[in-house]
């Protein structure tokens, strides 16, 4: 562990996410696709578990693992193994908090953006700057608040 309590480790499989979120006022422009997600935050644990169910019933589940590259939330190691039947019922029963949304992915010019808009109607945008860090931003979307930096617009502290 380094000084800053962040967990040396190899990237060798995993994506590295450099994500900035907004608050935003509206679901843009240019939705391409919405899913339901569930995420299941394993107490005690950096272990995540996601079931994403389309609009025409396919369902997709994983397990992540997220690790954390800096002191706050700018940059997270994630690795990811798709789950079984069986693996998602045995895992599904780890005590864990949950998060429920539906994730709006937005299409337009050159950005790839997801809105996430909460339970109680909260959107909730996330640009992923991938390997280069950015601070620009699409003029149409509605921004009210950066939380980027904000540990309480985190997934896991979303999670009840």
């Amino acid at each position: 562990m380094s000084e800053h309590g962040v967990v040396a480790m190899s990237l060798k499989y995993a994506v590295v996410e450099r994500e900035r979120r907004f608050l935003v006022n509206s679901i843009p422009e240019g939705v391409v696709e919405s899913i339901q997600i569930t995420d299941r935050y394993v107490e005690g644990s950096r272990l995540r578990l996601r079931e994403m169910v389309w609009p025409d019933g396919r369902r997709v589940r994983k397990l992540g693992h997220k690790v954390r590259l800096t002191d706050g939330p700018a940059a997270v190691a994630c690795t990811s193994m798709y789950l079984d039947d069986a693996e998602w019922a045995l895992l599904r029963q780890l005590p864990a908090r949950t998060l429920q949304k539906v994730r709006h992915r937005v299409s337009r010019e050159d950005w790839q953006i997801a809105v996430d808009e909460l339970e109680d109607g909260t959107l909730l945008a996330e640009i992923d700057d991938g390997d280069t860090p950015s601070s620009t931003l699409p003029a149409w979307l509605d921004i009210a608040m950066d939380v980027s930096a904000d540990e309480r617009w985190t997934g896991a502290a979303l999670a009840r």
